[in-house]
C-alpha cells in the first residue's frame, strides 16, 4: 500500500460485537457520513450510509427483514433471506444487506457501503 493510500484511509471503531444482535441495527456518525451497521442473522456485520438511494430516507429506521421470492408454481412465493433484507422505513424499497446493498427490485442500483470488521470483539469500519 502507497503512502498517500495510508493516508486516505480512516478507521473507527463502532461498538463492540456484542452490542449489537443478530437482526439488528444501529446509527452511527463516521466522519460526517451518517451509517447504519447492520447483524446479519449469521453474525456478519455490513456498514452502509443511512441514506435510501430512492429519497434519503434514513435507513436505521427501517427493518432488517427477510423478502419474498417466486417459485415455479404462479401466484406461489417462498419467504427468503430472513434477516439479510435491509428495509427503508418511507417507501419499502430493500435491500440485500449480503449482495453488496443492492437494491432487490432492480440489482443495478446499490447502497453506498464500507467495509466493516471485528477487531478483538469490536466492531471497525473504513473508508
Amino acid at each position: 500500500m502507497n503512502k498517500n493510500a495510508l493516508a486516505d484511509t480512516k478507521r473507527e471503531v463502532v461498538c463492540h460485537q456484542d452490542d449489537l444482535q443478530p437482526g439488528q441495527m444501529l446509527e452511527y456518525t463516521f466522519g460526517r457520513h451518517p451509517v447504519v451497521v447492520c447483524r446479519a442473522e449469521d453474525g456478519r456485520f455490513f456498514a452502509f450510509l443511512n441514506r435510501c438511494i430512492h429519497q434519503g430516507a434514513p435507513l436505521s429506521k427501517g427493518k432488517l427483514c427477510g423478502a419474498t421470492a417466486p417459485t415455479s408454481n404462479i401466484g406461489e412465493y417462498r419467504f427468503e433471506k430472513e434477516g439479510d433484507i435491509l428495509r427503508c422505513p418511507w417507501h419499502g424499497r430493500e435491500f440485500d444487506i449480503k449482495n453488496s446493498g443492492c437494491m432487490l427490485a432492480q440489482p443495478k442500483y446499490k447502497l453506498k457501503s464500507f467495509k466493516v470488521t471485528v477487531e478483538d470483539e469490536h466492531v471497525v469500519i473504513y473508508r
